[in-house]
């Protein structure tokens, strides 16, 4: 597959008790429904909510030593182990890098980030002289996106 780029579904922030496990920040809706990590290098023993995010033992981290070196890892898996999406859905990783244009034809800038506070994804755009702004992913503001660039309404790239 031709994207099959790596995904970031969780990102280690600590270890939890003594005995190897470490809390996740936690981007998916499933991560349970995966178990290998990082090419394989990391296996899924156990999940479960913690009190700022989740609660996971992986089989590799046996201590909480190895689980504090562990701090700042990704976790990963490629792009064609999540499920196919249905019409108008999109996964973050997929917009990240397109090229932002108007719907006048004005190149705007490149998607930089999707953030959510709440009432749904918020895109920031980064402008070719560093400036940034935010459009709602909406088909408002953004009325038609491929893999090759993303279109903005005139009036929310101002």
């Amino acid at each position: 597959m031709p994207n099959d780029k790596p995904v970031t579904l969780a990102v280690i922030i600590g270890a939890h008790g003594v005995t190897g496990e470490v809390r996740l920040k936690v981007f998916a809706e499933d991560l349970d429904a995966y178990r290998a990590f990082n090419s394989g290098s990391l296996t899924l023993k156990s999940l479960r909510e913690g009190p700022n995010g989740a609660i996971a033992r992986f089989a590799e981290i046996k201590d909480r030593n190895a689980a504090e070196a562990m701090r700042g890892t990704e976790l990963t898996v490629p792009r064609s182990a999540l499920p196919p999406l249905g019409e108008g859905e999109y996964y973050h990783v997929d917009l990240l890098g397109l090229p932002a244009i108007s719907d006048g034809g004005e190149t705007l800038g490149t998607v930089i980030a999707v953030d959510n506070y709440g009432a749904g994804d918020v895109l920031e755009i980064e402008r070719p002289d560093g400036k940034r702004f935010m459009v709602p992913m909406n088909a408002e503001a953004v009325p038609e996106w491929d893999a090759d660039r993303l279109i903005v309404a005139a009036a929310f790239a101002a």
